[in-house]
């Protein structure tokens, strides 16, 4: 951990220079399925950082999961509060005071990506979500939008999907939504052995570093 970094995973591409990407974890916590991906982002160029928004907690049930993210979602504020640092010690990190950066978030962590990006859209150019949605005000958001979604989910809906589609589209941004067939929610995480989808993963991280890269 390096000085004053906040709770969290930082992962630094060999170069230490690149491009900054926030990653925001799913209900499960900061686990290792997080952190491998900022790794593996890490070594396709960028600085990235995953905040640890529940302070070294993981969970591996889903009763579990929704014990600790429906606390996290009961004190939105704190949660938001922290992201914020997290974003200001990822510039220093890339070395931008004030620059812009993207932003992916997992399930639970795509609320607070979307919301990130309607609240400080002078920061957020880019935004990745797997597999989640959430009611945002994008009339002030600046950033394009990619969307990987599974095609069969309780957790997200379709009409969630359509929903935030719309309210895109409405605030005049760009987005570009897929749906993956015969998927569920957790498609891209392989510790998730009843969901991960191997085909529906690699083709979400090509089309995600595709983005990224612009």
């Amino acid at each position: 951990m390096t000085a004053n970094q906040p709770d969290g995973y930082l992962a630094l591409p060999a170069t230490g220079m690149g491009p900054a990407v926030l990653v925001l974890h799913a209900w499960w916590g900061l686990n290792d399925t997080i952190k491998a991906f900022c790794t593996r982002l890490a070594e396709a160029g960028f600085v990235v950082f995953a905040p640890d928004l529940y302070h070294g907690k993981v969970a591996t049930t889903i009763a579990d999961a929704e014990a600790l993210g429906g606390a996290l979602d009961a004190n939105q504020q704190q949660a938001k509060a922290e992201i914020a640092v997290a974003v200001s010690f990822l510039n220093a990190q890339a070395g931008q005071s004030n620059g812009t950066l993207a932003v992916v978030g997992f399930s639970l962590g795509a609320y607070y990506a979307l919301d990130l990006s309607a609240t400080y859209s002078e920061h957020i150019e880019s935004v990745v979500l797997f597999y989640g949605t959430g009611p945002v005000d994008f009339r002030n958001a600046r950033a394009a939008y990619l969307g990987h979604f599974a095609e069969n989910d309780p957790y997200e809906p379709q009409a969630n999907v359509d929903e935030l589609a719309e309210a895109l589209r409405a605030a005049g941004r760009p987005l570009t939504f897929y749906h993956y067939p015969g998927t569920g929610h957790w498609f891209f995480e392989p510790d998730r052995a009843d969901a991960y989808h191997v085909a529906a993963a690699s083709l979400a991280w090509a089309r995600t570093l595709a983005f990224l890269k612009g």
